[in-house]
């Protein structure tokens, strides 16, 4: 059974003066321009954290200051997300595959020889790839939501299989009011959450304004009908965590009902030593979790 959630505490500085800023910064991987966030000491060890979608790297923005003290910590957003450049889809491969490949690059770029991965929903089949292609360069797992087994996919994504078997202009429009309307995008940060008043009503509107960019839908579009590549991937991930084991700590929002809960504790099935940990909250479990779930990476990577 997964282990019982108590609140860590976080360890905080006395000095104000002394706590971590965030930079960010941009720098261009094949030609497109990525922005990420930085913060911590250059010779800490590395976590990189890979956002989900609709958001970007600002899903991370409280949760960065309350790790930086004691790692470096990188933030990217993909391109068509956030900050990063949008190229249009007839210049660019908008592809899980691709976007594994050049967050390979950044890390390549920027001397991250070894790292830690925090990943939620999109990063985490972006996660999985690099940590798959290259396991001796990841120290540790964090899976936020981040599904990698068939029991975390339910009914919701019913309408977004058959737009996978039929790209056409009514399923792609149906998908669009299912998943890129400001009503989709505040569903999935508040669906599921005991208290909304925790919920920043900036995360979910900044999300709707890269969304609503001209340009942006298609972009989507064609990333959510790639998310099927995934799905026949799942084995060869679970293979990477049977054979490399991987220090591995799952926080997962329960009532989330676009990864369900149930695609938790599948984890612990490949690798034993595994921790789980579930939060009474949605899919954006940082929203309303955020310094519990700081707490547990720091114990937890502190033992890593």
């Amino acid at each position: 059974m997964p282990q019982a959630f108590a609140t860590p505490q976080v360890a905080t500085t006395g000095n104000h003066a002394d706590e971590p800023q965030v930079h960010h910064r941009r720098t261009t991987i094949e030609g497109v321009e990525i922005f990420y966030r930085e913060a911590g000491p250059r010779d800490a060890p590395v976590l990189l954290l890979l956002h989900g979608f609709p958001s970007s790297s600002q899903m991370y923005r409280d949760l960065i200051p309350r790790l930086a003290d004691r790692y470096r910590i990188i933030a990217p957003d993909y391109p068509g997300f956030g900050q990063s450049a949008a190229p249009s889809p007839d210049q660019f491969d908008y592809s899980f595959d691709h976007y594994a490949v050049l967050m390979d690059k950044l890390t390549r770029k920027l001397g991250l020889q070894r790292y830690a991965l925090y990943v939620m929903d999109y990063g985490a089949p972006v996660g999985f790839r690099l940590a798959a292609s290259h396991p001796e360069r990841i120290t540790a797992l964090v899976v936020q939501n981040g599904n990698a087994y068939l029991e975390g996919i339910g009914e919701f994504w019913d309408p977004i299989k058959a737009y996978w078997k039929d790209n056409s202009a009514d399923n792609r429009e149906r998908i669009r009011q299912a998943a890129l309307t400001l009503e989709a995008t505040r569903w999935q940060y508040l669906h599921g959450v005991k208290d909304p008043t925790l919920v920043s009503p900036d995360a979910y509107m900044l999300d709707q304004a890269y969304l609503d960019r001209p340009g942006n839908n298609e972009i989507q579009l064609a990333m959510i009908h790639d998310y099927r590549t995934n799905l026949p991937m799942y084995p060869e991930w679970q293979a990477y965590f049977r054979e490399h084991q991987p220090p591995t700590l799952v926080i997962w929002g329960k009532n989330d009902q676009i990864f369900l809960a149930a695609g938790a504790e599948p984890f612990r099935r490949d690798n034993p030593g595994a921790e789980v940990h579930f939060l009474d909250t949605g899919h954006f479990a940082l929203e309303t979790h955020g310094p519990q779930i700081a707490g547990l990476i720091r114990d937890f990577l502190a033992k890593h």
